[in-house]
């Protein structure tokens, strides 16, 4: 299984709403589209001052997480959606994909 776990740095005083469009709007979206979103939140501490959130997403294949990034990140739904509530709220993110066995996503699970 291919875990992707991404963290954003947010702009200062929107790591509230952020986190609210992520898990209310962006993850139904996600999960519509087929991604298997695993967890996504706010980091419990604040990197330099910032607020800082993640969203981890799983994937079968390298392969399927390029053909379903792209058909997301393209798609109305998205672009006409939350994008902008979502994009327009972050300093920078970083990304790193990991080949994992698949219980791996369930430790990352809460509750």
């Amino acid at each position: 299984m291919i875990l992707e776990i991404r963290t954003y740095r947010l702009k200062p005083g929107t790591g509230e709403e952020f986190v609210r469009v992520m898990q209310q709007e962006s993850v139904p979206l996600l999960e519509k589209a087929g991604i298997r979103v695993v967890e996504c939140g706010a980091s419990l501490v604040a990197e330099g001052g910032h607020e800082e959130a993640y969203l981890i997403r799983a994937f079968a294949s390298l392969a399927q997480h390029r053909e379903q990034e792209d058909a997301f990140y393209g798609s109305d739904a998205w672009r006409h959606g939350p994008r902008e509530a979502i994009v327009s709220r972050i300093d920078s993110y970083h990304t790193i994909v990991l080949d994992v066995p698949e219980d791996a996503a369930q430790a990352f699970r809460r509750g």
